[in-house]
């Protein structure tokens, strides 16, 4: 496989569903696959930011879940429904507050984090709605994000992420040692970690958080409440 383009680029689309992102030999994408291999089969899911709803469909076909979903854009909307998708527009920052506690077994944040105003009290929310929480997003912490701003001096753009600092959706840059400091800040628990590399590969598992925020593009948690 070459390797990636990662200079700066003008945005293709205001897009945070990472449609260049590495895909299994079924098509879906493997942050995608890695997040449904978290939740137990037949469980309660509210999907945050579904998007198009490629994840929820995934969850209903391939762990049978019951999964619903909430979304910004009425395009993200219209996308879910028309896959026959139970989904509603809403705001993450503002609308989990009207779901009651423990209304889910697991609330799911995939690839958005970065872009809500206030994602403290977005994941916790997540943690009172749901008996689970996982949440997926691109590390800014990656070695290559790290070079490009070295080397050119600019906010870095990747394939992935192809956005200009003054178009871009996400406004709280992350790494994934900044959400692991999240995760202490707001007293929840690590049940399991995975850390992707630019090709969709599963870094190490036993590798410290420094390392896996320096190779890892992305990374998904699956987090819980401590007793």
């Amino acid at each position: 496989m070459a390797l990636r383009d990662f200079s700066f680029r003008a945005p293709k689309t205001r897009d945070l569903t990472m449609k260049e992102a590495a895909r299994v030999d079924s098509g879906a994408r493997v942050d995608l696959v890695t997040i449904a291999e978290m939740v137990q089969p037949g469980s309660r899911v509210l999907d945050v930011g579904c998007g198009d709803g490629e994840l929820m469909e995934l969850l209903a076909t391939s762990r049978k879940c019951d999964a619903r979903g909430i979304e910004l854009s009425r395009e993200g909307v219209n996308a879910s429904v028309s896959r026959g998708l139970a989904v509603i527009q809403g705001d993450a920052d503002i609308d989990l507050a009207d779901y009651p506690d423990n209304a889910f077994d697991y609330v799911i944040l995939s690839q958005t984090i970065q872009a809500t105003r206030r994602p403290r009290w977005v994941l916790e929310q997540m943690l009172r709605v749901g008996s689970h929480a996982v949440v997926s997003f691109p590390n800014f912490g990656f070695w290559r994000m790290r070079l490009d701003l070295l080397l050119n001096g600019r906010m870095p753009a990747t394939e992935n992420l192809p956005y200009s600092w003054y178009d871009t959706p996400n406004i709280h840059f992350c790494t994934i040692r900044d959400f692991v400091g999240l995760v202490e800040a707001v007293g929840a628990r690590i049940d399991h970690a995975v850390a992707l590399n630019g090709y969709g590969q599963k870094v190490r598992f036993n590798w410290p958080w420094s390392v896996w925020n320096l190779v890892g593009e992305q990374a998904v948690f699956l987090l819980s409440r401590k007793d």
